[in-house]
């Protein structure tokens, strides 16, 4: 067992994550020590605490707890990709350059592992790699009932431009939803701060996004600011809505928790607008019922952004999930009949 080591990120290490950083240093270490080291507050970065996702910055001071030998015996191997796994997931591609690819995430499928996670985009990236020398790599994240577009990496310094790309709010991407009732105005902009809730079960289950009045943000620990602005594309009467949601900022879960303060939740959203829903507002219930699936109805319609090698403007969009084609088939909406920024539209 290692002592306590402090270690300077070198330039060529800046701006990845803390936890592949530790794993290229220290193979021997897994993922799930790492995650538990993060929670602990033994891992830190110029003496803070700091989340696997952390990233770095040239020059910072990693703080390192005693670690395993090297010569300890390796973790288990990473499991084999199944060939229907594999397959599914490059059937999920719907744009590659020698840069980038784009998949359309099914829903259910996780971006990454967490507890008792196995299987996910990070886990099938070996299957991407085509052509290229090395796995793709992620450059952000969709939640596991979400699905759409997901871009990814064919290289470091691609990641670094995306990554860059994303954090100055220069990617333009628009969400799809289903909600329960119809907002009004039918356009609108939502500043809800978020701050984490603790869930009620002995390993935090349950844990949820709360929204904070923006007049009490900065009066409440740990409210971040969080901005939505979202359109009402067609609606079904007052029973439902398909809206555009653009989120401003990147917060967990901001879309599903904005809409459900607003009485409005997305439809199959069990864990915002179920029960325990605060605003029942008239869209009180997050299920249509009837045939209606009571899956999420979330989907990462399309990104657009300047390429960072070419510089050529990029736009992808995803096709709607199979459970949401039914549905807006059921409810008579026709993807055709929205405009591809429903905001430059109604300007």
């Amino acid at each position: 067992m290692s002592g306590v080591q402090h270690i300077t990120v070198a330039p060529g290490d800046a701006d990845q994550r803390v936890d592949r950083w530790l794993r290229r240093h220290f193979p021997q270490v897994t993922q799930g020590r790492i995650e538990k080291m993060c929670r602990k507050g033994e891992l830190r970065v110029d003496g803070g605490r700091v989340k696997a996702a952390t990233r770095l910055a040239a020059g910072q001071s990693v703080r390192v707890p005693p670690l395993p030998d090297p010569g300890a015996p390796p973790p288990a191997p990473a499991p084999e990709i199944s060939q229907a796994d594999a397959r599914m997931i490059r059937e999920a591609v719907i744009w590659r350059d020698s840069h980038i690819l784009a998949l359309n995430k099914p829903p259910g499928l996780a971006v990454q592992g967490g507890s008792g996670q196995r299987r996910h985009v990070d886990a099938l990236a070996e299957a991407l790699r085509f052509d290229a020398d090395e796995a793709p790599r992620l450059v952000h994240r969709l939640d596991r009932d979400t699905s759409g577009v997901l871009l990814m990496a064919r290289s470091r310094a691609v990641a670094a431009g995306l990554t860059a790309a994303f954090r100055a709010r220069e990617a333009r991407k628009i969400y799809w939803a289903a909600v329960a009732g119809v907002p009004q105005p039918r356009m609108g902009t939502i500043s809800y701060g978020l701050v984490k809730a603790p869930g009620h079960g002995a390993k935090g289950e349950g844990e949820k996004m709360r929204c904070v009045h923006p007049g009490d943000i900065d009066a409440t620990p740990g409210a971040k600011r969080a901005t939505t602005d979202y359109a009402v594309i067609e609606a079904l009467g007052k029973r439902a809505a398909w809206v555009a949601l653009v989120p401003v900022t990147g917060r967990t879960h901001q879309l599903r928790a904005h809409m459900a303060e607003l009485g409005h939740p997305i439809v199959g959203d069990g864990k915002y607008g179920g029960g325990g829903q605060e605003n029942l507002g008239d869209g009180w219930g997050a299920q249509l019922g009837g045939e209606v699936s009571r899956k999420l109805h979330l989907h990462a319609r399309s990104i657009a952004l300047t390429h960072p090698v070419t510089g050529a403007r990029l736009s992808i969009t995803a096709p709607l999930p199979e459970h949401m084609r039914r549905t807006w088939s059921m409810l008579g909406w026709s993807e055709a009949d929205a405009p591809p920024d429903p905001f430059e539209e109604t300007a």
